[in-house]
């Protein structure tokens, strides 16, 4: 029997003067991993020699033109630019910025074009890559347009995993945000998610309150009462295992988290404050709806130690591992899907 090719992980560096190229080449460092997987970076054999150097890092790879024919069993790097940008570790610099986006734009069009399997991608800084040719606010809202589905930022480790209604929206636009229509998309993709990319087959999904203490019937607040609610109580009649919701401040200290495979919080900080409490670390920013894998670390660029050789790339790691997991795990429940027999079976 031929032996199964092994995943293609693509990686984009993210900002040069952050901590990204640091935590990816040190989870490569470990000659154990391309057991696992055929990584591929997007960036430049002089950019990464050089912080390879700079960060005393133990990495040998090849170089080549294009993702197409990546060499098994070694570290690829396509050159994606033939210059040598400046390095400035701990500066927000446009230029940093600038390879950042070129770099994550060459992975995602060998991503579309099916020459790698699946994206991790390193931090990048929200100021810097700001101009003509690239203005969304991160990785999500450039990944949701050129990628086919529904996107959802979606944080996950192996004991908790939490999606958003809003992402990167201004506190005071989230109640205007949150409508019907988007809690419904949100939630069927979470529940889709976690069926098709965690193998779990009949997700329980909790809600958290829009308002301190989910408005207090009404006190603070009616969005909890006149939308959230309604709409949680519209999916449970309809068979999925939707509940809440829930009071946020005391949700997680309760440990009431632990009886549901996910969590809908419904904005940023509410979210991802008791996550990388719990998870961080261990945790995993993944961008769940679309058509492709996209994995990356639950940090940013921490340019406050950059450059120092002092980052711990656990969460970049296990960024790799869960993207190479929920490609396997879509591709057999894509497989069981694709049979009647097994169709019915998922769905009892």
């Amino acid at each position: 029997m031929q032996e199964k090719a092994k995943i293609k992980v693509g990686i984009s560096i993210g900002d040069l003067n952050g901590i990204g190229c640091e935590v990816a080449m040190k989870t490569f460092e470990d000659s154990r991993m391309l057991d696992f997987c055929t990584p591929v970076f997007f960036a430049s054999n002089k950019t990464i020699s050089f912080q390879k150097k700079a960060l005393g890092i133990d990495f040998n790879f090849n170089g080549i033109p294009n993702a197409r024919k990546p060499l098994d069993g070694k570290i690829n790097v396509v050159n994606v630019w033939k210059d040598m940008p400046k390095t400035e570790f701990g500066e927000c610099t446009s230029e940093a910025g600038d390879y950042a986006i070129r770099s994550l734009k060459a992975a995602v069009a060998s991503l579309k074009a099916g020459e790698i399997d699946v994206l991790v991608t390193a931090p990048i800084n929200k100021k810097n890559i700001q101009s003509e040719d690239f203005n969304f606010p991160g990785h999500t809202d450039y990944l949701a347009k050129e990628l086919e589905g529904e996107s959802l930022m979606f944080m996950v480790s192996e004991q908790l995993k939490v999606g958003l209604l809003t992402d990167h929206v201004a506190v005071k636009e989230v109640a205007a945000e949150i409508t019907p229509e988007v809690i419904v998309k949100k939630a069927k993709t979470i529940e889709r998610s976690l069926k098709m990319d965690f193998a779990i087959r009949k997700p329980r999904i909790a809600f958290l309150g829009i308002n301190p203490h989910s408005g207090d019937d009404g006190v603070i607040g009616k969005e909890d009462d006149e939308v959230l609610r309604p709409v949680i109580r519209q999916l449970s009649d309809e068979g999925h295992l939707m509940f809440g919701p829930y009071a946020a401040d005391s949700f997680f200290g309760s440990e009431n988290h632990l009886n549901f495979d996910a969590i809908l919080a419904a904005y940023h900080d509410q979210g991802l404050i008791p996550f990388k409490t719990l998870a961080f670390g261990k945790g995993v920013n993944f961008t769940a709806g679309l058509s492709k894998v996209r994995t990356s670390p639950d940090h940013g660029t921490a340019y406050e130690i950059a450059g120092k050789g002092q980052a711990d790339h656990s969460s970049f790691k296990e960024a790799v591992f869960t993207a190479i997991s929920i490609f396997k795990n879509r591709e057999e429940y894509l497989e069981l899907t694709s049979n009647p027999l097994q169709k019915q079976k998922i769905k009892k």
